[in-house]
């Protein structure tokens, strides 16, 4: 049987699958807390913090329309306008781009990520719940993994050619230059910055301006 615990926590929950919000609503009140706003996208989740200033944030991090980061970036605007607000995101994924802003937000306190089949009880899951809610900081160590790896060397991940085509990204060359220049077609040079792009994992914007990341992250790397 669940114990009460010391206090109910007042929870806006972001999760697009309807089965499972649906049951981590059921799970969270068995437990003693309230679910003040269940949300499936990451406007409501917005809305919804400030119609019900809740003690604690659960998220999932892609959400509609675009099924990327958008309940990530949403935790991490959230932390921006409110510090002390308590963000605990449960995911499937790690996504690296905004996870590490997240952790960083505030003053690094209440704030979590865990994965979602890493999750062993479901005890382990609201223990983390409260202590995030009580300014404790919990992470996967995935996440931890993941976070280290990227910060070690953000272009690890690209192969040779990859590199060399970012390397003449970064000197200004145009798709039609650099095919010039390594003796390849217009659309291989487009697929190798697309590859880039995805494996760079930038978050969603303009090709003008993810090309200007990609170069950014070539640069400090």
């Amino acid at each position: 049987m669940p114990t009460a615990p010391d206090s109910t926590l007042r929870i806006v929950l972001a999760e697009d699958g309807v089965l499972l919000r649906e049951g981590l609503v059921g799970l969270l009140g068995r437990f003693g807390h309230e679910v003040v706003a269940a949300v499936g996208d990451a406007d409501a989740l917005r809305d919804a913090v400030g119609e019900h200033d809740p003690d604690i944030v659960v998220t999932d991090v892609r959400m509609p329309p675009g099924f990327q980061d958008e309940g990530l970036r949403a935790a991490v605007a959230l932390r921006a306008e409110r510090p002390a607000l308590p963000v605990l995101v449960l995911s499937q994924y790690v996504q690296r781009a905004y996870a590490a802003e997240l952790l960083d937000s505030g003053d690094g306190t209440g704030v979590g990520y865990l994965l979602k089949d890493r999750v062993g009880q479901v005890g382990e899951f609201v223990d983390a719940l409260s202590r995030v809610a009580a300014g404790g900081t919990v992470v996967d160590p995935e996440v931890v993994r993941q976070l280290l790896r990227r910060r070690r060397d953000p272009l690890e991940a690209l192969t040779p050619r990859e590199r060399e085509v970012l390397g003449l990204v970064a000197e200004g060359h145009s798709n039609g230059a650099i095919a010039r220049r390594l003796v390849v077609t217009e659309a291989a040079v487009g697929k190798h910055i697309g590859n880039i792009l995805g494996k760079l994992n930038l978050p969603p914007a303009e090709d003008t301006h993810r090309r200007v990341l990609a170069v950014l992250t070539y640069l400090r790397a």
